[in-house]
């Protein structure tokens, strides 16, 4: 999916949050955490998504300060920044708060179990134990996947395709690290070791 696709997909999602309905003249401002995980908001790829997202709330009226307020916290790969930042996010009470990694969305998760929370750029959700399923994610956390599990399964059909003399493939991953279980279940499931022969 292509990032402004993305970025649009989330944009209507925000108009599922209690905010769709707009602040109404008296009313106070919404508040949206923000936790931004990766190369955080100086990356020029970040602030193309931060600007996206912008204009989708802004087409769904919402402005930051004016009737939405938005709260950006960045740990720059830091781990214990990340749990830190999530913890003051969570302080602030913020009506919803978006999460941009699997590291982000688990330091949230630890931090509150009642602020609604929507996730990006998670490879793997139910690998990661962040949601109990993808159609039924339970609990306060839910969001968009990186890419489509099922198609993972398809890999191994396409490189037959492209080198039909191809009769082994090996597939790396750390089974220590959750994220990509999910999706290794379907490559095993959709694409057993006979797919090659």
């Amino acid at each position: 999916m292509r990032r402004r696709e993305f970025i649009t997909l989330l944009g209507g999602a925000a108009a599922a949050w209690p905010l769709a309905a707009g602040a109404q003249q008296g009313e106070r401002a919404r508040r949206i955490g923000v936790l931004l995980g990766g190369a955080g908001a100086d990356d020029p790829d970040m602030q193309a998504n931060i600007a996206a997202f912008l204009q989708v709330l802004q087409q769904l009226g919402w402005t930051d300060g004016r009737n939405v307020k938005i709260e950006y916290r960045s740990p720059v790969g830091d781990a214990s920044n990340t749990r830190k930042y999530a913890a003051e996010l969570v302080a602030l009470g913020p009506d919803v708060i978006l999460a941009t990694t699997t590291a982000a969305t688990v330091a949230l998760q630890q931090a509150t179990r009642t602020l609604p929370i929507v996730f990006t750029m998670v490879v793997d959700p139910v690998g990661a134990d962040i949601v109990e399923s993808l159609p039924r994610p339970g609990g306060n956390t839910t969001g968009f996947m990186q890419f489509e599990y099922s198609l993972s399964g398809k890999w191994l059909e396409l490189l037959k395709q492209i080198a039909p003399g191809v009769t082994r493939a090996a597939i790396l991953r750390d089974p220590s690290i959750p994220t990509g279980i999910g999706q290794f279940a379907v490559i095993q499931a959709l694409a057993p070791p006979s797919a090659l022969r």
